[in-house]
């Protein structure tokens, strides 16, 4: 079978949407960097409208804010590539979808773009999950290296989006 994307996120996909259809979990995706990567990774899958229900791909400030509820002063005061927006951009994703889950992206695709606090490579993630505390934070910046090319940045990017959004079978 041909897929429009690589085989690995594709798979990846295909385990999301099986492990949340037997968790009876609906899903949702807040993107930047990936710009809807992750949504196109999971509507791949046939079947998917079971599991997936929407994507937001905000890449702009202005549509983090509008589209999202992504605070302008946050966006000023830590960036758009900061643990606090992706948080807030995974809420807002929650919110706006009605979902169980949701996921957020942003970071730095390159080849320009990067600081010396947020180098190229740098992509951080949030997850919001129904019914959990705001307080329970799940949120990590990864490095994925300024010497890779946007394509492999945006593709690693996915990948852990993806695998935030399988279910946890330790609880």
């Amino acid at each position: 079978m041909y897929n429009l994307l690589p085989d690995e996120l594709v798979e990846l996909a295909k385990k999301v949407i099986d492990e949340n259809r037997k968790a009876g979990r609906r899903l949702a995706v807040a993107e930047s960097c990936t710009g809807g990567l992750v949504a196109g990774a999971l509507t791949e899958i046939p079947g998917s409208s079971d599991v997936f229900e929407c994507g937001f791909s905000t890449y702009s400030n202005v549509a983090k804010h509008k589209v999202l509820d992504v605070s302008e002063d946050m966006l000023e005061t830590f960036g758009a590539v900061s643990i606090a927006v992706a948080w807030s951009m995974a809420q807002g994703a929650l919110e706006k979808s009605g979902c169980d889950v949701a996921v957020a992206i942003t970071g730095v695709a390159g080849p320009g773009g990067g600081t010396e606090q947020k180098p190229v490579g740098t992509v951080v993630f949030a997850k919001a999950e129904k019914g959990k505390s705001t307080d329970d934070v799940v949120a990590d910046s990864y490095s994925f290296g300024a010497d890779k090319s946007r394509a492999e940045i945006r593709l690693q990017a996915a990948l852990v989006a993806l695998e935030l959004l399988l279910p946890d079978t330790s609880e």
